[in-house]
């Protein structure tokens, strides 16, 4: 079968053919039809410090993916009804594998596993035809969720994760990142019932694609200022939600002077570096800040299926990350276009 993988320590990938791999005990195995590339894929192809931290070559990368399960391994339970496993069905996957044993795990907070494993990380992932996962993270999805919805549900988990985090009903929500993710948090936070949903970046085509998911305003901090934007929406307090999804120090610091006292943070954004927070203010504004990582297994599956179950327009705006396909064999069209910057999700067209 075909294989994108990373062949060696260093810069590069290779499109391989490659044994198809064969399930083992409590494994699954999935025809991938489409898989999103994510900017962990742009870290791993380039090789800095942490990709030699954490990947042992060769391996195939892709975590980020939708398919059609072809084969379960015998201690599998298959049986038909809620929640079993059956050869045909179509289904997204947890890329975090985690213990099962750890205190977390055993109190059923996965999400916060001590010793998670990645999929296209750790193990062999899913840009290539096969990719044998847990039986536990795969994520049977209903019909009405297509090949290019369930390759989103690793990112778009992020954001449902980050933004149910505190109510959002009649709120002023202010996003700070309008990457693929952080434009699906404004979907979210409109589908969610936020008063006004402000998104800011330093991309004006990415503001644009915020714009069409249904941001109330989208403000380039490079020529505006949120003060300004505050007072043409007629907020006198600040904003009570936000949701730091850039990793950038600046934009931290805007999301701190901007909300009312108060306040509720949600971080996902992770930062090159560390950097100086204004903590006196966090204090007497009585903010509250909360990191955010992965999604809740499986909680945050739920919410994101019967969200885009129970509205189409949620659907649309999600889809609309979408800005490039591109076929396996044509893969560094996908490297370079998610490095240009002009580019929201870029989806790897794998099969039908």
């Amino acid at each position: 079968m075909r294989a994108l993988v990373k062949p060696h320590a260093g810069p590069g990938l290779e499109l391989r053919e490659v044994p198809e791999p064969q399930v083992g005990p409590g494994e699954v195995k999935i025809r991938v039809l489409r898989a999103g590339l994510c900017g962990t894929d742009l870290h791993l192809e380039q090789w800095d410090d942490w990709a030699a931290s954490m990947v042992r070559p060769p391996m195939t990368l892709g975590h980020e993916f939708y398919g059609e399960i072809v084969d379960i391994a015998d201690d599998v339970v298959t049986a038909h009804g809620s929640g079993n496993l059956q050869v045909g069905q179509r289904c997204s996957v947890e890329g975090h594998v985690v213990c099962g044993m750890c205190r977390n795990c055993r109190a059923g907070r996965r999400h916060m596993c001590l010793h998670t494993s990645s999929v296209g990380v750790n193990r062999d992932g899913a840009f290539a035809d096969h990719v044998v996962v847990p039986a536990t993270n795969v994520w049977v999805q209903p019909d009405d969720i297509d090949p290019e919805l369930g390759a989103l549900f690793d990112p778009f988990g992020n954001a449902t994760h980050t933004a149910l985090q505190f109510p959002m009903v009649g709120e002023d929500v202010l996003i700070t990142g309008a990457g693929p993710i952080g434009v699906m948090a404004a979907a979210i936070a409109r589908h969610a019932g936020a008063r006004h949903v402000v998104v800011t970046d330093l991309s004006d085509f990415r503001l644009g694609l915020a714009s069409g998911a249904g941001a109330t305003r989208v403000v380039n901090v490079g020529r505006e200022s949120l003060s300004d934007v505050q007072r043409e929406l007629g907020m006198t307090e600040g904003f009570d939600l936000g949701m730091e999804m850039s990793g950038a120090p600046a934009a931290m610091k805007a999301m701190i002077d901007n909300c009312n006292f108060g306040a509720k943070i949600s971080m996902l954004g992770l930062p090159k570096e560390g950097f100086p927070v204004d903590w006196g203010t966090v204090i007497t504004h009585m903010l509250t800040i909360k990191g955010i990582y992965g999604r809740e297994m499986f909680e945050t599956w739920y919410h994101m299926t019967f969200m885009l179950q129970t509205s189409a327009a949620l659907r649309d705006a999600v889809r609309s990350v979408i800005t490039h396909r591109v076929g396996l064999e044509q893969w560094p069209e996908a490297w370079a276009a998610a490095r240009s910057g002009e580019c929201g999700k870029v989806v790897l067209e794998i099969a039908d």
